[in-house]
């Protein structure tokens, strides 16, 4: 696929059409994989970048009754094409927001921290004082985990890379609600035992990296534990000891939020028959 900056006629309003002008969009790791052609949704082209973000609407159809001029929107599902300054959408297509969301957090709100809140929800029944460890803990994903965690008094231990501002991350990961951030190097050492002293082992890995960041997680997670993934940072294949299998009996999951959507909106368009 080739990027390009280019200016393109905004369509009619139409009867059924919402202007709106974007406010802000982020660039998530899925945006480039589908302008490379490499992600598993991709959309027709020519076509606009971006899968999430937040716009104002400037003027709405006629019979649009759900949204007015002023509100703030963002997509209600992936492939809207958000970079671009304006656009003219179907009423469909968006969700109204609060004005009391600040501006960065509305224009990522429906990618992130609902794959957190799922993966939180979806896989293991935890409770407060349990715990969890995830890798790329510093990612917009990981943030979220962090916080939804803390509120629900679930306890977090993050693997982050090592890097040479590795306190500030660690600083700032903590000021989240973190409550233990460690390298992927420190998984290997000793001093894991003592950290499983102060928090019981974790019933539930969320893996963003694969590799060998997966395959040290894994040696963590308590028995008939999960990891579930939903990323491959590292580009490698997440490979899992024999031993994990059988004498741990652990489950392997994939988590894609496109997919979960797709599936809840099938679930509600079901007809259930109703006897006579």
């Amino acid at each position: 696929m080739l990027s390009i900056l280019k200016d393109l006629e905004r369509a009619e309003l139409g009867h059924s059409g919402v202007h709106v002008k974007m406010l802000a969009a982020p660039i998530n790791p899925a945006d480039i994989n589908m302008i490379q052609g490499t992600y598993a949704l991709l959309p027709d082209l020519p076509a606009v970048g971006g899968n999430e973000g937040v716009g104002h609407v400037v003027e709405v159809g006629s019979h649009v009754t759900s949204l007015k001029p002023g509100d703030w929107v963002i997509p209600a599902d992936a492939e809207l094409g958000t970079w671009r300054t304006d656009a003219v959408f179907s009423e469909e297509t968006l969700v109204k927001l609060p004005r009391d969301i600040p501006l960065l957090c509305a224009a990522t709100l429906s990618v992130n921290p609902c794959t957190a809140y799922r993966m939180l929800a979806d896989f293991e029944t935890l409770g407060p004082g349990d715990s969890i460890i995830q890798n790329a803990a510093n990612s917009g994903v990981g943030q979220a985990v962090i916080q939804i965690a803390a509120a629900l008094g679930i306890k977090t231990i993050n693997v982050i890379r090592d890097r040479p501002n590795l306190q500030e991350v660690v600083d700032r990961l903590t000021s989240l609600g973190a409550d233990h951030v460690l390298t992927e190097e420190m998984l290997r050492k000793p001093e894991m035992k003592d950290l499983f002293k102060k928090v019981p082992k974790p019933r539930l890995a969320l893996n963003c990296v694969g590799g060998k960041s997966a395959t040290e997680m894994l040696r963590h997670i308590q028995q008939k534990g999960t990891m579930v993934t939903y990323g491959g940072m590292a580009k490698q294949p997440v490979t899992v000891p024999v031993s994990a299998f059988i004498f741990k009996d652990v489950k392997l999951r994939g988590f894609w939020m496109t997919q979960w959507k797709k599936d809840q909106t099938q679930s509600k368009l079901k007809v259930i028959p109703v006897g006579m």
